[in-house]
């Protein structure tokens, strides 16, 4: 005869701490509770792929194109002055000496590669990566329709939703690309209980969202600190 497996959902209750007024610890009477499950696989949507949105990396390319108009610009004007007998301008003949005469492991090459390889790195990491990791993207019905929902609007709607469980005083929700994290403060009805109604409650708002790729969730409910 086997022994009946305790749910998956099972919760505990933990023991909160509280700062005392005198500055110590005290440990009170309460219990916490928690739970966080991770979301299903995405499924495929009829309007096709939803993959992240690109951002257009306005300001880096706008600097570093005005940087190599302004440096071709000088240097093709330092040509044409060579080319009509004039003499080169003074930085291009100490660049040239100091080419000349320089090794690669010295200091001033070394100390001013470092700041261009930096740079160069940089550059390739906003062409390769996305951005916008503030844009959640949202299920496509339509081939030719996409839709992106703002992970600050998101947190509120799930903040909305919390704040009308029976029992919850207040919530922190904290939205990331991956899970949903909310914290509330419980002044009355068991802690179970509350938690057990967040997590219908927030799991039913997350799917109606719309999200390509719904988030997790990990709800925590624990009583308010006393004051005093």
């Amino acid at each position: 005869m086997t022994e009946p497996q305790e749910p998956e959902n099972s919760t505990r209750r933990l023991p909160t701490v509280e700062s005392a007024p005198s500055g110590g610890v005290l440990e009170m009477d309460q219990s916490a509770s928690g739970s966080s499950y991770e979301p299903a696989p995405a499924r495929e949507e009829p309007g096709g792929r939803a993959g992240r949105f690109w951002s257009g990396r306005r300001i880096p390319a706008a600097l570093v194109a005005l940087v190599v108009l302004g440096g071709c610009g000088l240097l093709l004007y330092d040509v044409a002055a060579v080319r009509a007998d004039h003499p080169a301008m003074q930085w291009r003949r100490t660049a040239a000496d100091d080419l000349a005469s320089r090794h690669l492991d010295d200091v001033w090459v070394l100390a001013a590669s470092a700041p261009a390889a930096a740079l160069g790195l940089w550059l390739l990491l906003l062409a390769l990566t996305p951005g916008l990791r503030a844009l959640l993207p949202m299920s496509r019905r339509h081939a030719g329709v996409r839709a992106g929902l703002d992970r600050t609007a998101a947190a509120l709607v799930l903040r909305d939703r919390a704040v009308e469980v029976a029992g919850v005083q207040s919530v922190r929700v904290k939205m990331s690309r991956r899970k949903a994290t909310v914290r509330a403060l419980s002044h009355f009805r068991e802690l179970d209980d509350v938690r057990a109604d967040l997590d219908t409650v927030l799991s039913h708002a997350i799917s109606e969202l719309g999200l390509a790729r719904p988030p997790g969730l990990s709800a925590h409910v624990r009583r308010p600190a006393k004051k005093g």
